[in-house]
């Protein structure tokens, strides 16, 4: 499907040597800005979707704007999967490494019935921490997992294959 979206891809800003050197930082925000080209990227998400979820699960930060516009296109709910201690009430938490350590992403024990059909949404798929994590919390709250959806993803990095290891479909609409 990449090739269909060049569009988007060309609304994609490339910023070199961030946040270190050697990194080639895939700015979303100047996609955000261009009003044809975010609604082509939610057009796009849902396509993606074999069936339409109960609930669309977003990820701490970026992930949220595409998941709150795909919720509000597709006339579902919106689950937020936060950076541990940022949800009020009682949460589930799920450990996930880092390039130096580890984090943590936390959701509310009461975010999602048993039996929903989830869809993970976020900006990126890089190594797949974060994702798999997010994942992993919506399947412990008894929910399915129906697909995991990325505006870009980075394939030397193997997220891809470590969220299908998992058992998740992933959809990438711009491939790096």
């Amino acid at each position: 499907m990449t090739r269909d979206n060049d569009d988007l891809r060309a609304l994609i800003r490339t910023i070199s040597d961030f946040p270190k050197p050697g990194i080639q930082f895939r700015d979303i925000t100047t996609l955000l800005l261009d009003a044809q080209g975010f609604a082509a990227t939610i057009e796009r998400l849902a396509s993606q979707m074999e069936e339409k979820p109960d609930l669309i699960a977003g990820i701490d930060a970026r992930g949220f704007v595409f998941a709150a516009a795909l919720a509000l296109h597709l006339g579902t709910g919106l689950l937020l999967i936060r950076k541990d201690g940022k949800l009020p009430g009682e949460t589930i938490a799920e450990e996930y490494a880092l390039e130096y350590g580890t984090d943590r992403l936390a959701m509310h024990v009461d975010a999602c019935a048993p039996g929903a059909k989830v869809a993970l949404v976020d900006d990126l798929i890089a190594t797949g921490g974060t994702a798999v994590a997010a994942a992993r919390l919506i399947e412990r709250a008894g929910a399915s997992v129906t697909g995991a959806h990325f505006v870009i993803g980075l394939t030397e990095l193997e997220g891809s294959e470590r969220l299908r290891a998992e058992g998740v479909n992933v959809h990438a609409l711009i491939e790096y």
